[in-house]
């Protein structure tokens, strides 16, 4: 009774195998063990994967997909896999292809390593299949497409990654070495996994647009069947995410932000996506029970901050256990059912017993016990109670299994969480020990990095403080010079204001002068006028006294007169008494008159005298107040003059102070290692020699006018500081140029240097004195800078020593040579055009007349621009040459000059040269390739001779618009050239038809073998003159330079 449950639970585990274990056929006979395991195992394989991959739109059931894992694991590779699907139909049915892409990417990902090696034989024939379900838009065809190239991603990703394995897992560590400690192998790393994972977000987004979301999908068969592939998506993400994170944080603490803002933008773009199909997925009921997915944070990484990778936490994908699965749930509820049955099966056994020999105790023969009624009902009480008893504790054991069995449930949910936190847990721990010694790695770089930056922070912090003093004393300097600017500036307006002070006393003084003077001259009059009236009223006074002295010696006469002649005329006397007695009253009465008006002028007189008292006492106080305002204005402009002096030489002391400064630190500067490996040329060194002894010429007339004239300070102090930079400049460029000429000559030119520093620092001494300046001597100076120019002269190159007429007819016979040799070339060419015509006939003769017709148009077309370029040069020789010939403008600008002399002749030279090669194409010896050289040689010259022509022309000029419609004029007249060249070669090839027909098939095969060796040779002749012809223009190009001087100008500049 036991047994049958058992058979029972068997029965319904095979019944819940979808496909049976199919049978193995038994072979008798002496057939080897191993052949026959491996055809037992091919076959078994065989069968899974057709089970796996068939034309049914259901998910691929885990159990065949896992035979087939397996299935590589024993054989160490996919051989058997693939000789199995070879034979589907994969391009007839999209539902099979679609299967076969989830089986073979579970392969990649959990098979033997050796299946990505075997699997890349099929490398084309996948890409086939991807490209022709690619013409389909929609359905599986276009998912299909999508999906076989992020296998074919995958597995060149795996293959160029030999270090990543196929699940994609692996430690800090392992991810360190994979990029072999190289900033350049992580960089190309990240981009090949920003491809893989741009494939997967395409596949991710292919399914999901091609359900239709608005319905439960995830439940169907048909839904599930192209879900189920998105897992190993999902699992690859998580660690493509986690490792990109990573790979981005070690390339920011290497490179520079800039150089990665691709790398960031694209980071963004698929952090989004992968974020949103993250959580898209993670709604679906599908994915609940099959895959925990991770949630992405919020933000992305910011990788501009270093310490923001310790906040990245690694994306975990958890699988549950196959205990949890819904099967596996359904059994273990099963067996429970099944056990608590056991108990129960007494009862059918006690029922059938009834059944077999009845339960009525009164037909029972055998029942003694019905003897005895009392004992019966005890056994039967008994009976009850016990039975009652065991439904009760069958109940309660019932209740116990059902609560065991969900607290078993609930355990071993907790077990599977339990066991998820614990692999997550391992994970973060391996993380987190990669980590730890990625950042021990880390910190011994920043640690040697930390003792480069000391060092350099050292050297820095050296190189600042000198940085520091240099700018501190030219700080100082410029302070100073600014101080003197404007206590000069001060003086000239205090000298201004005093002057204008000066001019306003002066004008005071005079009107006061002129007032003092108007006034004396008024008291004067006044005194004039009043001892005249007094004089006159005097002369009134001492005529009216001697009247009346008169009158009364004429009245005493009278009276002795009447008392004489009283006695005779009575009458007469009192009548002339009388007459008396009134003119007496009238001149008494007069002189009272006289009297009052004396002396009211006496009071007049007064008041004027005492007027002018006052104003003499107050115009001598306004002249003494103006005077010492003006004497006081007079020592103030003195003392202000003397400052101005004292602030001029100041001035001057502190620009002769700091043009020995520089020449003593270009002094010191020769006698520096890292000098050595400064260079100069001849030319430029003389140059310089020639602005110092311009300066110097400056500096002495400034100086003379100093002398002359002290208030004309700002001119000396240009001139010293200029002498000083020049000179010390000279001392550079003489040191740098003694070091690209032979030993004697550098002796030479060291010791012309020295002493040009020495002469220098002799003359700038005495200019700091006011009494030493007259005695200043330059004559030495001059002698050693016209020394040391000299020495430049001779070191200058060979090209710079024509004279100016020599250099100037070389232009001009340069450029005749060039018409001349130009004209010739026509001339020879019509030439040859003429006998060609009377010579020859058919397409030959039609060949050479295009040949030789473009050739004239060319040579037209040269001659054009040979004369619009000697057209231009004029206009350029006359707008910059001033005051100079034309030979003096060619010699100053010898470069550009010899330029042009060097591209007319390699017009005149290719003109002759394309004459020559036409002459031997017409005559049948030449070659058309020649032809086409010489005009691409030509046309690089005229482009030459333009280039030197344009350099120093006016960019509005009509001559220079002339030139280049003549260059253009050439450029087309050469692709002309070129152009009928090859269809006179293609043509008269076309004649020489190859008839193969009488040939037998040995003769074709030998002549086949014979191009074939031919092709080889000409190839490799080929490879070996265009090397030839590199080291050949290499070779033209030093030479050119040397002869041309372009090394010494480079040194020169810098």
């Amino acid at each position: 009774m036991l047994v049958q449950p058992t058979m029972d639970r068997v029965k319904s585990s095979m019944q819940q195998v979808p496909n049976a274990i199919p049978k193995v056929i038994r072979r008798t006979g002496g057939a080897n063990s191993l052949e026959l395991e491996r055809e037992n195992f091919e076959r078994g394989q065989a069968v899974s994967i057709n089970k796996a991959i068939n034309t049914q739109e259901v998910a691929v059931k885990e159990k065949h997909a896992r035979t087939c894992i397996l299935g590589t694991h024993h054989e160490k590779g996919a051989h058997t896999f693939w000789a199995a699907v070879n034979r589907l139909p994969l391009s007839s049915n999209a539902v099979l292809c679609w299967k076969f892409c989830h089986v073979f990417h579970k392969l990649l990902r959990d098979g033997h390593p050796n299946v990505i090696k075997d699997s890349m034989r099929n490398k084309a024939d996948l890409a086939d299949m991807s490209r022709m379900w690619g013409h389909l838009s929609e359905g599986y065809g276009k998912l299909c497409s999508v999906y076989l190239k992020l296998l074919i991603t995958k597995m060149e990703f795996h293959i160029k990654n030999p270090r990543f394995p196929g699940n994609l897992q692996m430690s800090n560590r392992q991810l360190e070495e994979a990029g072999e400690n190289d900033v350049n192998n992580f960089f190309q790393l990240t981009v090949e996994m920003f491809d893989y994972l741009e494939c997967e977000l395409n596949l991710f987004l292919g399914v999901f647009n091609s359900l239709d979301m608005s319905r439960s999908v995830s439940v169907t068969a048909a839904g599930q069947c192209r879900l189920a592939p998105l897992i190993q998506v999902i699992l690859d993400c998580s660690h493509l995410y986690d490792y990109t994170v990573k790979l981005l944080f070690k390339l920011h603490s290497c490179l520079p932000a800039d150089t990665l803002q691709g790398h960031r933008d694209r980071f963004q773009e698929q952090f989004k996506k992968l974020k949103s199909l993250f959580y898209r997925s993670s709604n679906l009921q599908y994915f609940k029970r099959l895959i925990q997915i991770p949630q992405l944070p919020e933000n992305p990484p910011n990788f501009l901050r270093a310490s923001a990778l310790s906040e990245h936490i690694s994306p975990v994908v958890v699988i549950p256990a196959e205990s949890s699965s819904p099967e596996s749930e359904h059994v273990v509820e099963t067996d429970d059912l099944v056990d608590t049955d056991i108990p129960a099966l007494p009862a059918p056994s006690e029922t059938k017993f009834d059944d077999l020999f009845g339960t009525s105790a009164a037909i029972d023969p055998f029942n003694f016990n019905s003897q005895n009624g009392m004992r019966k009902d005890d056994k039967d009480r008994l009976i009850d109670q016990l039975t009652r008893e065991i439904q009760s504790l069958k109940e309660e054991l019932e209740s116990f299994r059902l609560e065991s069995g969900r607290l078993c449930q609930a355990l071993r949910g907790r077990v599977n969480e339990l066991e998820a936190e614990l692999a997550e847990q391992s994970h973060l721990r391996l993380q987190a020990s990669g980590e730890s010694e990625f950042l021990k790695a880390e910190l011994d770089d920043l640690r040697r990095v930390r003792e480069d930056t000391e060092k350099e922070q050292r050297s820095l912090t050296e190189i600042e403080r000198k940085a520091q003093a240099n700018e501190q004393r030219y700080t100082k300097l410029k302070e100073k010079y600014t101080e003197l600017v404007q206590s000069h500036a001060d003086l000239l307006r205090k000298s201004a204001e005093v002057t204008r002070q000066m001019t306003v006393a002066r004008a005071a003084q005079d009107e006061v002068e002129v007032v003092r003077k108007e006034m004396q001259d008024k008291v004067k009059s006044a005194q004039e006028v009043a001892d005249r009236q007094e004089r006159e009223q005097l002369k009134q006074l001492q005529e009216l006294q001697r009247e009346l002295v008169s009158s009364q010696a004429e009245l005493d006469s009278l009276k002795t007169t009447v008392v004489s002649s009283q006695q005779t005329s009575g009458e007469v006397l009192s009548s002339q008494l009388a007459s008396l007695e009134s003119e007496k009253a009238e001149l008494v009465q007069t002189l009272s008159k006289v009297e009052v008006e004396l002396a009211l002028q006496g009071e007049e007189l007064q008041r004027v005298q005492t007027f002018l008292a006052t104003e003499r006492e107050s115009g001598v106080k306004t002249a003494e107040s103006l005077q010492n305002q003006l004497n006081e204005k007079e020592s103030r402009e003195q003392a202000l003059e003397s400052q101005l002096v004292a602030a001029r030489w100041s001035s001057l002391q502190a620009a002769v102070e700091e043009a020995q400064r520089i020449i003593q630190d270009s002094l010191a500067q020769i006698d520096d290692p890292a000098h050595i490996s400064c260079t100069s040329s001849a030319d430029y060194l003389a140059s310089r020699c020639q602005a110092s002894l311009d300066c110097m010429e400056r500096l002495q007339g400034a100086r003379q006018v100093f002398l002359s004239d002290n208030t004309a300070v700002s001119e000396l102090v240009r001139a010293v500081t200029q002498c000083g930079h020049l000179v010390g400049d000279v001392i550079i460029q003489g040191s740098a140029t003694s070091h690209m000429v032979p030993v004697e000559q550098a002796d030479v030119l060291s010791e012309s240097v020295k002493r040009c520093g020495t002469e220098a620092l002799s003359l700038l001494g005495p200019m700091k004195q006011q009494d030493t300046l007259s005695a200043a001597d330059s004559s030495k100076l001059k002698a050693s800078l016209e020394t040391l120019l000299a020495t430049a002269e001779k070191l200058r190159p060979r090209g710079l020593e024509l004279q100016q007429g020599e250099l100037g007819d070389l232009v001009e016979q340069e450029m005749a040579a060039t018409s001349a040799a130009v004209e010739s070339a026509a001339a020879r060419i019509e030439e040859m055009l003429n006998k060609s015509r009377a010579v020859d006939t058919g397409i030959k003769m039609e060949v050479n007349e295009r040949i030789l017709a473009s050739c004239t148009e060319l040579m037209q077309a040269i001659k054009e621009l040979v004369l619009s370029s000697k057209d231009l040069q004029r206009d350029i020789v006359e707008s910059g040459r001033g005051a100079a010939s034309m030979k003096e403008f060619y010699a100053k600008n010898s470069r550009w000059t010899e330029g042009l002399i060097s591209a007319s002749k390699a017009v005149g030279w290719g003109a002759t040269v394309m004459v020559d090669a036409a002459d031997l194409v017409v005559q049948g010896k030449g070659k058309f390739e020649e032809l086409m050289v010489c005009s691409h040689e030509i046309a690089a010259s005229t482009a030459q001779l333009v280039a030197a022509s344009k350099v120093k022309a006016d960019k509005d000029s009509s001559n220079l618009r002339r030139l280049q419609q003549a260059s253009r004029g050439v450029t087309q007249a050469t692709a002309a050239v070129v152009a009928s060249t090859k269809s006179g070669k293609s043509q008269i090839e076309e004649t020489e038809t190859m008839d193969f027909s009488s040939m037998t098939l040995t003769q074709i095969k030998r002549q086949e073998m014979d191009a074939q060796v031919l092709v080889l040779e000409l190839e490799t002749r080929l490879q070996k003159e265009r090397e030839r012809l590199g080291e050949l223009r290499k070779k033209h190009y030093e030479l050119a330079g040397a002869s041309e001087g372009w090394g010494e100008e480079e040194d020169g500049t810098g």
